[in-house]
């Protein structure tokens, strides 16, 4: 129960409040017991493709710097503060606790948002893992049932991309661009989330990860101002989607709209 109240505060961005006497000694034995044992487990996912696979969507060189150093980055950042939150639960110091949770937010966001454009937003691979394809998914194989909420909630694809473009386009500096699921609307909805905030409380079924463009552009113009080049963001979301994995969003979709 510890471990997935921790887990869903870190999904939610949440805070976790503890006030001293409204928790028995008992319990923060658990929590430090469940920080002590998960903490540090965190590793760096290995991707089921090559660097230059996506190429010429993202380079191989922004591929690489993205997976290599910065997921590495958010993946050795949440290990550090979940090390730092252990120690603070085992001493029972709530300020630390409280102090330590930016960390854990900003660090575990951006694990799981770049692990979903990393691994799975994107494929080229022959493994069997269910959310892997066999070969490159372009607009031919987007079919199923989430294509047909698109086509109803956005009159279909090419109005999917331009509304998910438009909203992208509107982010200033780092950010992400969410089509996700509400489960309370029972419908579609683009989000943008700011730095690595994970999307909360819908689903994410496609993610764009603005910070790419960011480095589509600064790779491009050496010192670049990012408001000067505007129009590299733009190729970046339009050749993004030419390698977007709608298998991947299909299976995410049925599971989010059974949910």
């Amino acid at each position: 129960m510890i471990g997935s109240v921790l887990t869903r505060s870190l999904r939610t961005g949440s805070s976790i409040t503890l006030r001293r006497g409204s928790v028995s000694p008992q319990s923060l034995n658990c929590v430090s017991a469940w920080a002590h044992s998960n903490r540090g487990n965190h590793t760096l996912p290995d991707l089921d493709y090559a660097y230059d696979d996506l190429e010429p969507a993202i380079s191989a060189e922004i591929m690489k710097l993205h997976h290599s150093k910065h997921h590495a980055a958010y993946v050795n950042g949440l290990n550090a503060a979940e090390e730092l939150i252990g120690s603070a639960l085992k001493a029972g110091d709530i300020k630390k606790q409280i102090e330590h949770q930016a960390a854990i937010k900003f660090n575990g966001g951006g694990h799981l948002n770049v692990s979903t454009f990393d691994i799975r937003s994107f494929g080229k691979t022959s493994n069997l893992r269910s959310w892997e394809v066999a070969k490159w998914w372009m607009v031919a194989s987007f079919t199923g049932l989430f294509s047909k909420a698109v086509q109803q909630e956005f009159g279909g694809l090419e109005q999917l991309k331009s509304s998910v473009n438009a909203s992208a386009m509107s982010i200033q500096g780092s950010g992400w661009a969410w089509l996700g699921y509400d489960t309370k609307l029972k419908k579609l909805v683009i989000v943008n989330t700011g730095n690595q905030d994970p999307l909360t409380p819908q689903i994410p079924i496609l993610g764009i990860d603005m910070w790419c463009a960011l480095l589509v552009i600064l790779s491009t113009v050496e010192h670049a101002f990012y408001l000067q080049h505007q129009n590299r963001k733009a190729d970046y979301l339009t050749n993004i989607w030419k390698v977007m994995n709608f298998a991947e969003a299909e299976r995410r979709f049925k599971e989010a709209s059974s949910s």
